[in-house]
């Protein structure tokens, strides 16, 4: 298992998702990516997205104007 960071920063919606998205179809089941970004859609887009495709969000957090969302990478 890896851990991973993403810098989705100062990306507005969809592209949060979509970055999120390309990420994981690099990373292998059990790695964990935290994706940290400033549009808070996020918060409730990349949980749906990871519902939808069978990961798990293990931890949300948000810091000032930052959202960070950590996904287990689950086999698709």
């Amino acid at each position: 298992m890896s851990h991973y960071t993403l810098d989705a920063r100062n990306s507005l919606c969809p592209m949060p998702v979509i970055k999120t998205q390309n990420k994981i179809a690099e990373l292998q089941p059990g790695d964990l990516l935290e994706v940290v970004c400033t549009d808070p859609g996020a918060l409730n887009d990349i949980p749906a997205w990871c519902r939808i495709n069978g990961h798990r969000v293990k931890e949300t957090s948000e810091k000032g104007d930052e959202v960070a969302i950590v996904i287990e990478i689950n086999a698709g």
